[in-house]
């Protein structure tokens, strides 16, 4: 495990007008965390992790960290925040807390209020010479979620509140950013998924020295315990029956999604990883920028989420396993997202007109029946159940699945935030007013994933785009790969459930489409405009209807 560091930066500054002295904290170097988890998912978005208060309607243990001030005057305290209900109502939200500076709580409720992310005045305390000490103190569990803490002289005009060039470039003055030149590689491979494992090990059994770059401290992206969905498919099928079988070396031994923890086995897949002595570990980095020479990439920059360090990994090749095609966007390669027309490839399954439908993404969840009752609290921010549409569930697993007509990558946050909202939702009406409420009286909602499990997103172009009619009608390709196995599995909305909250769906529905095995072409594992690079995984060459296959981990 990365050793988590303070990512602060205390810079004096002297105005033309008036003294200022600045401190910004970014929430994620914080030292303890206590009940606070660390979210990267919409870096690309905001602009930076941040924290989140994840304890499903119980509140959890307060996150602080300790910062030297050389100033000690009073100071503004402001937090970067959002309230994460607003797209779905106007009444104040439920993911509030304060903050306390050297133990003292300030006044102002943080979180609830406003509908993006913006500048939140906290209070403002008195900061001693030398060490201080921030805390933030969750009232409800309901995921409250802190970017960073600004102690200021001066207080921020309106204006700077909610711009975000202003919190990029605050960011930039307060806390630059060095890369370091980490070293050179015959392939860096980023996305550690069950695809950029395998790819990584494999090379490095091959003798290259490999990078292996993932966003997350867990290995094995959907199939990790932050999403838990279980292995599928069939392995060591021909032309070559060896590509595949690595995962017997770290795939786990039980089945099912939505289960405890244990059943996803991460450490094995730790094990796995750090046993190869050509392979480098780089977890909870995210991709920041690609370098390129011609249509070659040279470099990539990574960033480590926790603190704020950014590396510069060469290589002679890459790898695009990220699952949205991240690496490839840096670098400029061809992708598609959405569903083509029916004439482009002949596909029965496609629609007429192209569109930008994509597969939706879940949070998964499940509850445990106690020997006494237990409480949940209210829980109704825009989305209404009742007898006729909640429902009577003790747990949720890849069928909850919402934003399948949003953009899976700008809009990633909302969608995740929709997903937990409607499972607070539902269960709190299962609890409190549902006619079999008595059912779920010794139920306590157990866990609630955070983490996305995507299906379907961007998906890089290579010398050939697999189809459907490449599957029906087995068309053979000299340059036949792996074998994909899995049913053609598209997801779509349930029926029912779009009736029940027509726009707002978050139920899914699918018809496996069995195939025979089919070997896939090499020629859709390589960018077609971008000549070092590989991919792997759902972000490989194929249309909307192919990825229903060979999507599966």
């Amino acid at each position: 495990m990365i050793k988590k560091l303070i990512t602060l930066l205390i810079v004096t500054t002297s105005c033309l007008a008036a003294g200022a002295s600045e401190i910004l904290l970014e929430a994620e170097g914080f030292s303890r965390y206590g009940g606070w988890v660390v979210d990267q998912q919409f870096m690309d978005q905001m602009g930076s992790p941040y924290i989140m208060a994840h304890g499903m309607g119980v509140s959890v243990e307060d996150a602080s960290t300790d910062f030297e001030a050389y100033t000690p005057t009073t100071y503004y305290v402001y937090v970067r925040t959002y309230n994460w209900t607003s797209p779905w109502t106007s009444k104040k939200g439920p993911g509030s807390f304060q903050v306390k500076v050297n133990g003292r709580l300030l006044s102002s409720k943080l979180g609830d209020t406003g509908n993006q992310w913006q500048w939140q005045l906290a209070g403002k305390a008195k900061l001693q010479k030398g060490k201080n000490t921030v805390a933030l103190h969750d009232l409800t569990g309901f995921d409250g979620r802190c970017d960073a803490v600004y102690f200021s002289t001066t207080p921020l005009t309106a204006s700077q509140l909610t711009d975000q060039e202003y919190v990029k470039g605050l960011r930039e003055r307060l806390n630059p950013v060095v890369v370091s030149q980490e070293g050179k590689y015959d392939l860096v491979v980023a996305g550690g998924g069950i695809a950029g494992m395998c790819a990584a090990v494999s090379a490095a059994r091959q003798g290259c020295k490999v990078a292996l770059v993932n966003d997350r401290p867990l290995w094995g992206g959907n199939n990790s315990s932050e999403v838990r969905v279980h292995l599928g498919g069939i392995i060591e099928v021909g032309p070559y029956e060896g590509l595949g079988r690595i995962i017997r070396e770290f795939g786990h031994s039980l089945k099912g999604n939505a289960k405890p923890a244990e059943n996803y086995e991460d450490s094995k897949k730790e094990s796995f990883l750090r046993g190869e002595k050509n392979l480098t570990l780089y977890p909870s980095c995210h991709l920041v920028a690609a370098e390129k020479d011609g249509k070659q990439i040279k470099s990539v920059t990574i960033q480590d989420i926790f603190t704020g360090k950014q590396y510069q990994l060469e290589s002679l090749l890459f790898s695009d396993c990220t699952g949205d095609g991240t690496f490839g966007v840096l670098a400029g390669a061809d992708f598609r997202m959405g569903r083509e027309a029916k004439g482009e490839f002949g596909e029965s399954l496609a629609p007429e007109v192209a569109d930008n439908q994509v597969q939706g993404s879940s949070c998964q969840w499940y509850s445990n029946k106690l020997e006494n009752s237990s409480f949940f609290p209210e829980f109704n921010y825009g989305v209404t159940f009742n007898e006729k549409n909640c429902e009577r569930v003790a747990m949720g697993e890849w069928t909850w699945e919402t934003g399948m007509n949003r953009n899976q990558i700008t809009e990633a946050e909302r969608i995740r935030d929709y997903g937990m909202m409607v499972i607070y939702s539902n269960w709190s009406w299962l609890k409190n007013h549902d006619r079999s409420k008595k059912r779920f009286t010794n139920n306590k909602l157990s866990w609630v994933a955070y983490v996305l499990g995507k299906r379907e997103s961007r998906r890089l172009m290579g010398d050939y785009i697999l189809s459907e009619e490449d599957i029906n009608k087995n068309v053979f390709h000299e340059d036949a790969s792996f074998t994909t196995t899995w049913a053609i599995d598209v997801h779509s909305v349930d029926s029912i459930n779009h009736i029940n909250f027509p726009g707002n769906e978050f139920k899914s529905r699918t018809v496996h489409r069995w195939i025979y095995p089919y070997a896939v072409p090499y020629r859709c594992l390589y960018s077609r405009n971008v000549d070092n690079l590989f991919m792997a995984g759902r972000n490989m060459s194929c249309t909307h209807v192919a990825l229903g296959t060979v999507r599966v981990m």
